[in-house]
Order: structure tokens, then C-alpha cells, then sequence
């Protein structure tokens, strides 16, 4: 309802009232629902055949290799009814299902279009246009709470600015806004703080990802993500 909504508005404004800095460090970062999908999408476009076949990506081939915890799964559930990002068919005509990018851990295949998988001497994934209703998986099954107990002290991370992510070697930066969290509670607002790492590491270092704050609005659907270690410049 409208009520809600400013509700909701008018709380998260408050709390980011009066925010501070911090000191350059490293820490466990949680980055939330509303950004978490980024990560991944720059995960699907390190899989995708355009890069793969341009050698333009940190995952130049990856079929069955690991690259995320054994916990974490990564399918397209196209079916699905009344569904963002749900669609009988891609962008070039064909029928498309429900598959595995990665399971386990381990990545099962490419996101290939028909034009993609002709030049790697593959079959079409049926992934012209994008992915079709995304899901990151996590078998834990943690909620949020829990995510912000496990990581004790660390970043919550709100809002992401800029794009600095190097597609190649998978290092990563962003601006970013959030709170600061000691002993699983939320102490304060940060400001002016930027994130970075390597993609390779972050995604390998993924403690878990939430499993009731799964934001629906989005073709990728993700918790909030806990990542054991990342450099923040405060």
C-alpha cells in the first residue's frame, strides 16, 4: 500500500541520518537485496559467450571448474508464472527451460545465445536477450538476521555508485553507502567509503546469502549476500 511505502521511505531516510566515517580496513562486508544482484550480473556476463569467445573475461573457460561455495546453486526457472523476468522463448525464437549455470559450486555451462554458441562450437542455451528468471540458491537457508549474527563486525552495504569492475581480471571497486555493524547489530550510518576486491576471491569467499529478503522486483533473484573478507577505504 502507499502507507507502507512511506513508511518504509521516510524510516530508511531517518536512518541515515548523520553518518560517519570510517578507517581504511579489511572486514566481512554484507552487501543488501537491493545491490546484491550486481555481483551476480557481473558473474553472468564473465559466463556469457560473447566474452568467453572475445577472451574477454576472468572466467575464460570455466566449464567444470568451482568457482563459488558448494552451497550455491544458480539456475533460470523460465516457466514460472506471473514472474518478472519469465519468458516461453529468447530473443531468437527458442524455447527456453529450466537449467543449471552453476551447480554446486561448479560451473555447468555458458549463457549462450544461437550466434554465441556457434562461434564456441556449442549448443544455444536459449539466452539471446539475457537470462530468463535467475535464482541464486544457497542450500544453508539463512535469513538476514542470521547473516548480520555470523558476521559479528563488519559492513552492511545499501547503495553502490559507479562502475569500476575490470572484466578481464575481475577486480572490482565501488563507491558505497551503508552501516556499520558490531556484534551482529547495526551501529551507525557510513559515508564516502569505497568496496574492492577481485571477483574471483569475492565470489569463493560468499559465507552465505539470505533467504527471506529475496528481492522480486528483479529478472535476478538474490538475498543479501555475507562475504568473509573485502578492502574497504574509508
Amino acid at each position: 500500500s502507499a502507507s507502507y511505502i512511506g513508511k518504509k521511505s521516510a524510516e530508511n531516510a531517518i536512518k541515515k541520518l548523520s553518518p560517519k566515517t570510517i578507517s581504511s580496513r579489511k572486514c566481512p562486508v554484507i552487501f543488501d537485496a537491493d545491490v546484491s544482484s550486481s555481483i551476480f550480473s557481473y558473474l553472468l556476463s564473465a559466463l556469457s559467450g560473447s566474452n568467453q569467445y572475445n577472451k574477454n573475461t576472468f572466467l575464460l573457460g570455466s566449464i567444470s571448474k568451482k568457482i563459488l561455495p558448494e552451497y550455491i546453486d544458480i539456475y533460470e526457472d523460465p516457466h514460472s508464472i506471473k514472474t518478472i523476468g519469465a519468458r516461453p522463448y529468447d530473443n531468437d525464437g527458442v524455447a527456453t527451460r529450466k537449467q543449471h549455470f552453476i551447480q554446486n559450486g561448479i560451473v555447468k555451462k555458458y549463457i549462450l545465445s544461437q550466434y554465441s554458441a556457434n562461434k564456441l562450437k556449442m549448443q544455444t542455451t536459449a539466452n539471446s536477450g539475457g537470462v530468463s528468471n535467475l535464482i541464486i540458491s544457497d542450500s544453508q537457508n539463512l535469513t538476514l538476521d542470521e547473516l548480520f549474527a555470523k558476521m559479528g563486525t563488519g559492513l552492511f552495504i545499501t547503495e553502490l555508485m559507479g562502475s569500476g569492475t575490470n572484466m578481464t581480471t575481475g577486480d572490482y571497486s565501488q563507491g558505497a553507502t551503508g552501516f556499520w555493524v558490531e556484534k551482529g547489530q547495526i551501529q551507525y550510518p557510513v559515508t564516502k567509503i569505497t568496496v574492492a576486491g577481485n571477483l574471483t576471491d569475492m565470489l569463493n569467499q560468499i559465507t552465505a546469502i539470505s533467504s527471506n529478503d529475496i528481492d522480486k522486483r528483479k529478472n535476478i533473484k538474490c538475498g543479501s549476500i555475507l562475504i568473509s573478507s573485502m578492502t574497504v577505504a574509508g
